[in-house]
């Protein structure tokens, strides 16, 4: 059955419509010119839905505490509260029958249709302890058979993992990307030709730039710089006003080739709650003050942002424009994650929209055509 809307204003991803008429039929959008029907009135943007490729939790859930279909569907509602309408569920470094329960959960979730849900994110085990920020030292290690057994799953979706070049070889990076993973290079203490030699290989994302990586110096352009200048690799940014200041974040956009900064949001548990605290896996607290997240051992741990929020904040303290902002919420991140149907609102595309009002506040939340 058809149903029909009329958005104030639309943004397709390339261009604004005002009374845009659209039909969603079977989870498909479809731009209208008339209609003799009813139509249901959407009073604010309608824009793509956001895509978040990295997140640990929401809604009190966390996927390191519970590898479940449950703690997945409770992660991804409290994020379609802000305009999440996919996401890529993201287990920290952590022990291997951890990360073989998650795959489970991720695998039943995606066959069992979890709205939001895209495949899996593991962020480590294979990192550099000098760059491990809030990660356990005691889980991270090197690749191994088990993992690759992991890696190689076909049931998993999308496959993502974060890793640091200087750990692992390159053909082990080379076997990853044979077995479908995207290869994202994070918590990272590399040189910046290491870096580009897992480029090379085929990595082709940078988790959370600037954050747990070595930095750009006037003798060595360290990750961060090859994160800049390779031209066909992807950024994930983190937009909270913790983690980036906003003229680094401002120099990221303006440097790197248009399209390939997304906003990500590293959230947490809680996400779309009031809670002040939570247990980390391993022993440690996370306690929240306002707006951001501290271990009980001081480094930062992950976020309390939502994607709505990154895109003010793109829009209010780095002066990004509206359209670019929404764009490197959506567009970017499913070019990323090369999903063909997702990111814009044009004919043919999947039926995932958010609306918003004139402040970027989340009116309602769409996937496939459906109110979350």
């Amino acid at each position: 059955m058809k149903t029909f809307y009329r958005a104030t204003r639309l943004f397709t991803a390339e261009k604004f419509l005002d009374n845009a008429l659209f039909s969603v039929e079977n989870g498909v959008f479809h731009l209208e010119t008339s209609t003799t029907g009813s139509v249901i009135e959407l009073d604010g943007l309608v824009a793509p839905g956001f895509i978040d490729v990295q997140v640990n939790g929401g809604g009190g859930a966390f996927f390191n505490a519970e590898q479940s279909t449950q703690c997945l569907d409770r992660i991804a509602k409290a994020h379609g509260q802000f305009g999440t309408t996919a996401l890529m569920p993201t287990l920290i470094t952590d022990k291997v029958e951890t990360m073989q329960a998650a795959a489970d959960a991720t695998a039943k979730a995606i066959c069992e249709g979890v709205a939001g849900v895209l495949g899996i994110h593991f962020e480590g085990p294979h990192l550099s302890f000098p760059k491990k920020g809030t990660h356990s030292e005691q889980f991270i290690r090197p690749i191994s058979e088990q993992e690759f057994a992991i890696y190689a799953r076909q049931d998993l979706g999308i496959k993502m993992v974060t890793l640091a070049p200087e750990n692992v070889s390159i053909a082990d990076i080379e076997r990853l990307v044979a077995c479908g993973v995207k290869v994202s290079l994070g918590h990272t203490n590399a040189d910046y030709t290491t870096t580009m030699a897992a480029l090379n290989a085929g990595a082709d994302g940078f988790t959370h730039l600037y954050n747990a990586m070595s930095p750009f110096t006037s003798r060595e352009p360290g990750v961060v710089g090859a994160a800049l200048w390779h031209d066909n690799s992807w950024c994930g940014l983190i937009v909270d006003g913790h983690h980036v200041h906003p003229l680094s974040a401002q120099l990221a956009i303006r440097t790197k080739q248009r399209g390939k900064i997304m906003l990500v949001t590293d959230a947490m548990p809680p996400v779309g709650t009031d809670d002040m605290e939570f247990d980390f896996f391993d022993g440690r607290k996370v306690i929240r003050t306002g707006d951001r997240l501290n271990s009980s051992t001081g480094e930062l741990a992950g976020s309390v942002l939502d994607m709505a929020s990154a895109v003010r904040n793109t829009i209010n303290t780095l002066d990004v424009s509206l359209s670019e902002s929404l764009r490197m919420a959506a567009l970017y991140p499913a070019e990323y994650l090369n999903l063909k149907k997702k990111g814009r609102l044009l004919d043919g595309f999947d039926a995932d929209f958010v609306v918003l009002d004139e402040h970027q506040f989340v009116k309602a939340t769409y996937i496939a055509g459906n109110a979350v």
